[in-house]
């Protein structure tokens, strides 16, 4: 089952086309990566899908309800992180939490303790007084407090040190496990390669892929380099791009699965071999690679 849906999702202002035609489907459980760089329409997709924006043309459902005609009841069962996260500066945190909660009616006061120990944030202290990357723990709490049915998370770990950053990581998957669905919003590949299951690559508005994360490992750039006894054999696999050099050196890239370089290489006495692990982050940078644009198609 999908827990979000999009098809033929558009948002146009004027000229501006901030979504072009974009599909998108998140599968029940899952932690899913939206990936993309700023401005690419990936905040733009997330107002849409909690019913803060309406589409232009498209459609929209989370848990099978329209977006748009159905927000209410959507948001009732959703944990929501936006990446221009703003509090009110004269509340502590305890107060701005229980604010939250209060508009949920629900009691989280057992949840808010446990998350802002985790988070390592002292909720006495008022907003104002509190550091970007404190601040941003209030919001994850606020988010993750009433154990939700869907998570959308923004650029969840801006502001956070790499330890905190790790400390939200094992946060949701624990709630994965718990089956909550994560909708993980990120312009940066190393954190959605580290968490996530499946992602979604969008640029200009428009899916550009959507594919398990260790299927795109799969398709991702080694480097090769060998040393044979008596020079490479003359017939190399498809996969493999490299130039020959001295001393029976050979020094290259290999994409695809590595079983049939190891084939290959095991029909000659080579004397060494390195193969890095897939480079993930050059096969990311091809969908962003420049390509010309048509009047309007600006980024939002």
């Amino acid at each position: 089952m999908d827990v979000i849906a999009a098809d033929q999702l558009r948002k146009h202002y004027g000229l501006v086309r901030a979504l072009d035609g974009l599909h998108l489907r998140v599968p029940a459980g899952a932690i899913f990566g939206f990936l993309g760089p700023n401005g690419a329409g990936k905040t733009t997709t997330i107002r849409i899908l909690l019913g803060l924006m309406r589409p232009t043309a498209g459609t929209a459902t989370v848990f099978g309800l329209d977006a748009w005609r159905d927000s209410l009841r959507i948001r009732e069962r959703v944990g929501y992180l936006p990446g221009d996260l703003r509090l009110h500066e004269g509340l502590t945190g305890r107060g701005t939490l229980t604010f939250f909660a209060d508009a949920r009616r629900r009691d989280c006061r057992a949840e808010i303790e446990r998350l802002a120990a985790r988070f390592e944030v002292d909720l006495g202290r008022r907003v104002r007084a509190y550091s970007k990357g404190n601040r941003q723990k209030i919001g994850l709490i606020q988010a993750l407090m009433h154990r939700p049915e869907l998570l959308i998370l923004d650029e969840p770990t801006a502001s956070l040190d790499p330890l905190m950053q790790r400390t939200l990581y094992e946060e949701l998957r624990e709630a994965a496990a718990r089956g909550t669905t994560i909708l993980f919003s990120s312009h940066t590949l190393s954190e959605v390669e580290a968490l996530c299951e499946h992602v979604a690559i969008v640029r200009a508005g428009r899916l550009v892929e959507c594919e398990r994360i260790d299927t795109l490992r799969a398709r991702a750039v080694r480097r090769v380099e060998c040393v044979f006894a008596d020079g490479p054999r003359p017939d190399p696999p498809p996969g493999l791009r490299a130039a020959a050099g001295e001393n029976g050196r050979l020094i290259g890239s290999w994409t695809g699965p590595v079983e049939p370089l190891l084939a290959w290489l095991a029909r000659s006495p080579v004397t060494d071999v390195t193969i890095s692990p897939p480079d993930l982050e050059t096969l990311f940078m091809t969908y962003y690679g420049d390509e010309p644009r048509t009047e309007g198609q600006a980024l939002t």
